[in-house]
């Protein structure tokens, strides 16, 4: 058990902030909390330096609400990816400052402000791959880390990425996100000293394959600081661009 957070609990205590009972089921809910359908890892920010994610797809509403209830009460922000209009209005109702993010089909729920720092840049081939991009770009903000958005910058008008091309450098991080042939990474990569993350999309005609086609043109890249997750990926992309990120300014700061 973390001694930050029972001296937190014995502290809430002693000032009467919490009953002794109250007190000891905070305790019980660490490292995790059963709640039957899932098991809430309330661990999982002391371990990653983020709280856990709530992947909302194939979950009922309700369940959403419950889980990420479950982190609310103990203080940690909330992050709900793949997430429909209405599970977001029903996560209001217990949550009034959640917020839904309608590109990315995101809810975050923030309950304390969360630095961001350094800066990750988020960038597209296309308009069609602002969905994927976005849930990236939400992720990485709600895990502490400062966005820049630079999308439709594609090879096919390769002449828009080269006026991006000061900003894509003085990033510590990039998540580059393509559907069709899947090029825009390796040409990002060849023009940046720093981690690109590509992303393959669906985006494309039939011999795309609904993104195969670009996840194996990612994979085949031949830009060395290239590396892929799956296709539409883009809370995977962001997370790790967003660890980068942390742990460069960290080093910074020492």
């Amino acid at each position: 058990m973390n001694k930050e957070r029972l001296k937190a609990v014995l502290e809430s205590i002693a000032a009467g902030e919490l009953s002794p009972d109250d007190g000891l089921a905070r305790l019980e809910g660490l490292p995790y909390e059963d709640i039957g359908f899932a098991r809430v890892d309330h661990h999982r920010h002391l371990r990653q330096g983020a709280p856990e994610v709530v992947f909302g797809e194939g979950k009922t509403p309700e369940q959403i609400v419950d889980i990420a209830g479950r982190i609310v009460e103990r203080g940690s922000n909330v992050l709900v990816t793949r997430a429909d209009y209405p599970t977001f209005e029903l996560l209001r109702m217990r949550m009034p400052d959640a917020v839904y993010h309608e590109a990315a089909r995101a809810v975050t729920v923030p309950r304390h402000e969360a630095d961001q720092v350094g800066m990750v840049a988020v960038v597209t081939a296309g308009t069609a791959d602002i969905p994927v991009a976005e849930e990236a770009a939400v992720t990485a903000e709600a895990t502490g880390s400062r966005v820049e958005r630079v999308y439709d910058v594609g090879v096919a008008g390769l002449h828009r990425l080269l006026g991006e091309r000061e900003r894509l450098a003085a990033a510590n991080a990039l998540v580059v996100v393509a559907g069709m042939e899947g090029a825009l990474p390796s040409v990002v990569g060849g023009l940046v000293p720093g981690p690109v993350i590509a992303v393959p999309t669906s985006v494309g005609y039939g011999a795309s394959f609904s993104g195969l086609a670009a996840l194996l043109g990612m994979l085949t890249s031949c830009a060395s600081n290239v590396t892929v997750v799956n296709i539409d990926n883009g809370f995977g992309a962001g997370f790790v661009a967003s660890i980068i990120n942390r742990k460069i300014e960290a080093a910074k700061a020492k």
